[in-house]
C-alpha cells in the first residue's frame, strides 16, 4: 500500500529553514525507452511503494520551498500539496493563473518527482472580491493583536474570496487570534460568509496563559 502524506503550505513559515533549490529532472530517454516493458513498469511502482521516510521528507521540503517561492505567489493565494510515492497533486485556489502554471512546473523538474496533477483553482475575476480582499488585509493586518503576522515574508493568514464568500486559511499562534481574525473579516462590508479555517500551531501559548 502506498503511503499518502497531506501537507498544508503554509505551515513552511514556521519552519526553521528551507532548501536553497531543487535538481531538474534527468533528460528525457530516447524513443524506444519511452514506453517501459512489464518488468519495467512494475520496478517503477515498486521503487514508488518503498520510497524512503528521508527520501519523502526531502520531497516535501523542496516542494514547499518551490511552492512558497514563487513569484506572484501572496497572501490572497492558498495553496497545498499531497505526496504518494512519487507523484505530487496540487490544490488550493489561487488569484492568476500564471501562478497556477508556476506551480506546475516548478514541481516537475524537482528530482524524484514523477507525475504531477495540478488541481489548483484558478478564482473567477472580481471587482467586487478585489475590494473585498484588500480590506479584509487591512481590516486583520492592520488590527494590534494581529499586526505581528503582516511583517512574515509569507503573511500567514491567507484571505481567500470567491463571489464575496471569505476563507480565512493558514496557521496563528493561539486560539484566540484565530477568532479575532474571523471577527475582522466578518467586519468587511459585502461579505455573505467567513469560513475560518485557520490552524493553532502553538496552542500551548493559551494553556499557558491560564
Amino acid at each position: 500500500m502506498r503511503n499518502f502524506l497531506f501537507v498544508s503550505l503554509l505551515l513552511c513559515v514556521f519552519t526553521a529553514a528551507t532548501l536553497a533549490a531543487a535538481a531538474l529532472l534527468p533528460q528525457n530517454p530516447p524513443a524506444s525507452q519511452i514506453q517501459p516493458s512489464t518488468t519495467q513498469e512494475q520496478s517503477m511502482e515498486a521503487a514508488n511503494e518503498t520510497l524512503s521516510p528521508e527520501s519523502q521528507d526531502k520531497l516535501v521540503r523542496e516542494i514547499r520551498h518551490e511552492l512558497i517561492m514563487l513569484p506572484y505567489y501572496n497572501v490572497f493565494d492558498n495553496l497545498a500539496f499531497s505526496l504518494n510515492g512519487r507523484t505530487v497533486t496540487l490544490n488550493g485556489q489561487v488569484v492568476q493563473a500564471v501562478t497556477k502554471s508556476d506551480a506546475g512546473n516548478a514541481v516537475k523538474r524537482i528530482e524524484g518527482v514523477e507525475k504531477v496533477v495540478n488541481n489548483i483553482e484558478v478564482l473567477p475575476p472580481s471587482p467586487m472580491d478585489d475590494r473585498i480582499r484588500k480590506e479584509v488585509y487591512r481590516s486583520i493586518y492592520s488590527y494590534g493583536p494581529l499586526f505581528k503576522y503582516g511583517g512574515m515574508t509569507v503573511p500567514p493568514i491567507h484571505i481567500i474570496v470567491k463571489n464575496g464568500r471569505i476563507t480565512l486559511d493558514g496557521v496563528v499562534d493561539s486560539e484566540s487570534d484565530k477568532n479575532l481574525a474571523g471577527m475582522r473579516a466578518n467586519q468587511v462590508p459585502g461579505t455573505f460568509q467567513v469560513t475560518n479555517n485557520l490552524r493553532v500551531v502553538n496552542p500551548s501559548n493559551d494553556k499557558k496563559k491560564k
